[in-house]
Formats: C-alpha cells, structure tokens, sequence
C-alpha cells in the first residue's frame, strides 16, 4: 500500500511516498514559493532527482503536481493516482480532538478554531486540507496531530496552575508538541539497546526545539506548553516567558497586543537575543569571530536545555539515555558539548573525541565509557511515523 506523507508551510509543500508495511521509502520531493510566481519543484525517485520551474496556485494544485511526478510514465514509481491509497499531514494541534483522525469538518474547524495557538501552522493545514478533499474526494486524508504522543502525560506535569475550569472549558494546558519526532526516538533507541522500560530524554533541537521526558516510550513531561511558542528559546520564538510582561511592553512601545505577540514568534529566540540570524549556524559562527550577544544566545539556548533537562532527570528518576536530534541536535558539536559539560555528578559523560567524530547524519552513541548514562546522536524520521499512523488510521495492513 502506497501512502503520501505531507509537511505543509505556508508556501511550501514537502513530501514523501512510502510502501508499506516494507516501510520502503519511493520517493520524495518538495514544492517552494506556492502561490507565487516561479514556484521551485523537484521530485527524487530511485537515483533520479528531476526539478522544473512554474506557478502554482495553491496546496491542491502543488499535491496535483506530486502526483504527476509520482505518475509519470518515464520515471514515475506508481502507474495511477489511485495507488495512493491516503494521505498523511504531520498536522499540529486541534486542542482534545488529539491523537490520530480522518480529516473531517468537525477537525478542520477545531483546528481553524485554535490557529492563535499555532499561526504559523494551524491555518495553512486547514486550508490546504479543505482544498485537497474537494480536489481528491477519493483519497482519505489523515491528521496526525503533533500533540499525540503527549496524551500520556500525567495531569500533575500537564495542567497549569490555573483556575481548573480554565483548563476544562477552555483546554487551556500542556499539549507538547514535536510527537512525532519523540515517538520515533523512542521507538528507535529502545530497538537499539533491546529493552522497552527505558528512561528516556529526547532533545529534538532545530529551526523548533522542544525536550521530553519519556518512560517506557510513553510521554510523562514536555517543554512545549499549550502553544509551541514556549519552553526552549526557538530560533525566532521567545520560548519560557512571564505573561506579566505583556502590560508594560504594551505601555512602553505603544504596540497593540496583536504586534507585541508576532513579534515574540518572530522577532526573539536565537535571532531576538543575537541579533544576527534565526540560523544556530549563522549563530556559532558569529560567537566564532568574536561577536558577544551571539555567544550570548548560545549560552541562553544551552542554559534553557540543561533547566528542562535536570527537571527531567528528577521526573523520570534518572535516565538511562538522552538523544540528541534535529537539525542543530544531530551537527552541532558545540550545542551537545555545552548541554553536557560538568554533568558528571549525574552519571552524564559526553566523550569529546566521539562528539567531534560523528560522521554528519550518522546515528552514534558519544557517551564515555565511565558514563552512567548513554548519551545518543539519532537523526529522526517524522514522516515514517506519519505514514504507519496513516495506515493504521484507514484501515491499511
């Protein structure tokens, strides 16, 4: 059975096409500047990367130019559409409407209902989803919500301190985020050391950045909050910050409310406290050469790692692995050397010469010899997890 797992931006569209249950990966491609002219295509198949220029309208209109390349008869991997048997979205948040569900009117509205909570990906889905189910009637689509893997978490590392009717009338609580990616950490490094009842820290660490806590590869604690604003400084995302602060930022710019939020989901985090670039790269290089507020924002991003890491220590009572992953998580030596650095009081030991070693987009263990804990570098693979809850979804075996 073949399955399209999709990850939509605002004007992007990325996919793969999987087969299971071999888990056989057919293809991938991506689709850049949607809705603009010169829309950016490529599409690899086999050894075969193809790539063409042209406009295209809107997220029906770039899945219909998947589809084409997935088709076509020189070097296409499926004869018809009608191969595809669903479609997957790494969607993000629809409040108690979580886990795994078919797209339909009640999720599109839940999600279009909560997009304060997630601007940047909440309303692009919903959209792009009403457009694909009136393009492909015939093709299940299928959600995959972000907060999922959360649902396990216990209300004591759940619920915020606020009157209780808040969090039941209103949802107002911890859905974490990033489901996809911990799942799948999870799932791996319990395969690589032979055990299930494993404590276990994983740090997907990229352009967003989020920590869990999980045992037995069931959630018990995350960093992101109700929104994927907070926890971790992000790349351009404020991370942790106290709501009290909004009245006197609103009384001294003289910005609306409305101005004072985007600019804390794009204006901060990395980018916000350096003041060079939303980039950890650009970022490391600048502290390279001296510049002081980009060393700055790396010890920020390194100092919020280690808080949520040592509180996640104390939840699961010790951690018998913490995995590194994500785009600054699994290449940047220098974040992993500085979450790690004097740990040793707590049976973590990074081993310098392995942290340096690792081949870039290799899975390795970097942990010393004498540490208590393993310490991993694991690249995730999110869209993996997308297509077997797809499958499981509509019924596929």
């Amino acid at each position: 059975m073949k399955v399209l797992v999709a990850n939509l931006g605002s004007t992007s569209f990325k996919y793969r096409l999987f087969d299971l249950p071999s888990e056989t990966q057919l293809a991938r491609g991506g689709i850049d500047r949607i809705g603009q002219s010169g829309s950016a295509c490529f599409v690899e198949i086999g050894g075969r990367r193809e790539e063409s220029t042209q406009d295209i309208a809107d997220h029906a209109a770039a899945v219909q130019i998947c589809l084409d390349h997935l088709t076509h008869p020189e070097y296409g991997c499926v004869k018809s559409v009608s191969e595809v048997a669903a479609i997957g979205f790494k969607a993000v948040v629809a409040g108690n409407l979580s886990g795994i569900r078919i797209v339909d009117d009640a999720l599109l509205a839940k999600m279009e209902d909560l997009s304060d909570i997630a601007p940047a990906h909440n309303p692009m889905y919903a959209k792009a989803m009403r457009q694909l189910r009136a393009a492909f009637p015939q093709i299940p689509l299928v959600a995959a919500l972000e907060t999922a893997f959360h649902d396990t978490i216990p209300p004591e590392n759940k619920l915020y301190a606020i009157p209780l009717e808040w969090s039941e009338d209103y949802e107002i609580k911890r859905w974490g985020f990033h489901g996809a990616s911990h799942r799948y950490l999870n799932t791996r490094i319990a395969h690589l050391l032979g055990k299930d009842d494993l404590r276990v820290v994983t740090c997907h660490l990229g352009g967003s950045n989020s920590l869990c806590a999980a045992r037995g590869g069931k959630s018990q604690a995350t960093s992101m909050g109700m929104s994927p604003q907070t926890g971790l400084l992000q790349n351009n995302r404020v991370g942790d910050f106290d709501p009290f602060a909004l009245p006197i930022l609103l009384r001294k710019t003289g910005r609306t409310l409305t101005q004072i939020l985007d600019d804390l989901s794009s204006k901060a985090g990395l980018l916000g406290v350096s003041g060079v670039s939303q980039d950890a790269r650009d970022v490391e290089e600048a502290a390279a050469k001296g510049n002081q507020r980009a060393q700055l924002a790396l010890d920020v991003f390194i100092s919020s790692i280690r808080q949520y890491l040592g509180a996640y220590l104390t939840v699961l009572g010790g951690a018998d692995a913490i995995i590194f992953s994500g785009g600054i998580g699994e290449n940047s030596q220098q974040i992993r050397s500085g979450v790690c650095r004097n740990m040793d009081w707590a049976g973590i030991v990074l081993d310098e010469a392995k942290n340096k070693s690792l081949a870039r987009g290799a899975e390795g263990c970097l942990s010393s010899s004498d540490s208590k804990t393993q310490i991993w570098v694991l690249p995730t693979n999110e869209e993996i997890v997308v297509a077997r809850q797809t499958a499981h979804a509509v019924g596929l075996k």
